[in-house]
């Protein structure tokens, strides 16, 4: 009960307010992670004592950025990073897990059905390959930067962004050819993550 507190209030200082149902889904997935991610390879075993920090907390202050959207998709999910993050946390947005290994995919296929999370589809194949337009892309350790934009790209509504997870450091990426950045948000209370890249087309 004490962890699910300091949850809640870890999330509302970086502007994510939760129900309790969402903070016990979240404690509950970072036991899937533990329990089942670090030994697939999903999630690297020496971020196992940090997975707060690392990984929570960094994919939830991607939802202030989605909320109001009608479909997110988080490009190559791997573990759900950070796409069932934003969906415990937005349960209104239709979230598209989108991973082309078949392990990890099951994985997700698994954690979705354990949380409950009604909003939340899982996708096997390529992001290239994926039909469904969407209003905003996610993008957590998959591609550099150029790259995300490219295969994004075509996936994205007339006026959709991709929201970029860049890595730490003080300085500001050019935007894609074809782009133009929006916003680059950072969170100073989790020193350790890179700031949040959201751009659209031109």
């Amino acid at each position: 009960m004490r962890d699910a507190e300091t949850l809640r209030v870890q999330a509302e200082s970086i502007g994510v307010a939760l129900e309790p149902s969402q903070v016990a889904r979240l404690l509950r997935f970072e036991d899937l992670l533990l329990e089942r991610a670090i030994p697939l390879g999903a999630v690297a075993k020496s971020d196992a004592g940090r997975f707060r920090d690392r990984h929570t907390l960094d994919c939830l202050r991607a939802a202030p950025v989605v909320e109001g959207a009608q479909v997110a998709a988080d490009l190559g999910s791997g573990a759900g990073l950070p796409g069932v993050v934003v969906a415990i946390a937005l349960p209104l947005v239709r979230v598209l897990l989108i991973e082309r290994r078949p392990k990890r995919a099951a994985f997700l296929e698994w954690t979705v059905e354990e949380l409950g999370l009604s909003n939340t589809t899982v996708i096997v194949g390529r992001v290239e390959d994926v039909t469904d337009r969407v209003d905003v892309g996610l993008a957590r350790a998959f591609a550099p930067l150029e790259e995300a934009w490219r295969r994004a790209e075509a996936m994205l509504r007339p006026g959709g962004r991709l929201v970029y997870f860049a890595g730490a450091g003080p300085s500001t990426p050019p935007a894609p050819s074809g782009s133009t950045i929006q916003r680059i948000l950072r969170t100073p209370v989790l020193e350790s993550s890179g700031a949040l890249v959201i751009m659209t087309r031109q």
